[in-house]
This record gives structure tokens, C-alpha cells and sequence, in this order.
């Protein structure tokens, strides 16, 4: 299954940034189509970016469009996740999966704190 695991979180005023890391092993990670998921307190998980195994093509939820970029390092079985312009909204785990259609494997989750 392999193992994923999120850095890069923490507490940030609203219009702020953070960039989410995600370092991948125990699989090839330069096969594997990418996404970020999150869950915000009290609501089910919603998935917001995905990026496809060259990087070159990549999908945003419209709540995060123009905010957040995704992107991925292949040589370094890295995924990121670059926000800006933060809202309270926003707060929620973050998650790193494998898949964008169908996720078939997921970090242990991130937490990220908008607020003043």
C-alpha cells in the first residue's frame, strides 16, 4: 500500500500561506495519479486538487482555484500542496491519497488552522 506521510501544516492568519508537503515510499510514486483531500471540522471528507503521474495536468474544486497550486517532485517522491490567500474555510485535516478517480491509499492527515 505504501506510506504517505503530510507535513507543512499548522496555524496561519486568514490571507496567509502554508505549503503542504507529502513524502511518498513503498510505491512508485511516478506511476500514480495524486490528490489532496481534506475534512473540515464537522463536515465529510472533500477533495480538492488532483495531479496527473507528469505533473503537467492538474485539477482544482472551485473553492480552491487560484489559491492553491499542487504539484509533485518525482525525483524526490514528493507532493506538495501551495496555499494562499487563506480562509477560515479552510481549516480542515489534510490529507495526501493516491488516485484521483479512486483513492487508494491515504496519509495520516495534516491539520491546518485558519483563524486570528
Amino acid at each position: 500500500e505504501g506510506q504517505l506521510v503530510e507535513s507543512g501544516g499548522g496555524m496561519v492568519e486568514p490571507g496567509g500561506s502554508l505549503r503542504l508537503s507529502c513524502a511518498v515510499s513503498g510505491f512508485t510514486f511516478s506511476s500514480y495519479d495524486m490528490s489532496w483531500v481534506r475534512q473540515g471540522p464537522g463536515k465529510g471528507p472533500e477533495w480538492i486538487s488532483g495531479i496527473k503521474t507528469g505533473g503537467d495536468i492538474t485539477y482544482y474544486t472551485d473553492s480552491v482555484k487560484g489559491r492553491f497550486t499542487i504539484s509533485r517532485d518525482n525525483a524526490k517522491d514528493t507532493l506538495f500542496l501551495d496555499m494562499t490567500s487563506l480562509k477560515s474555510e479552510d481549516t480542515a485535516l489534510y490529507y495526501c491519497a493516491r488516485g484521483i478517480h479512486t483513492i487508494t491509499s491515504w496519509g495520516q492527515g495534516i491539520q491546518v488552522t485558519v483563524s486570528t
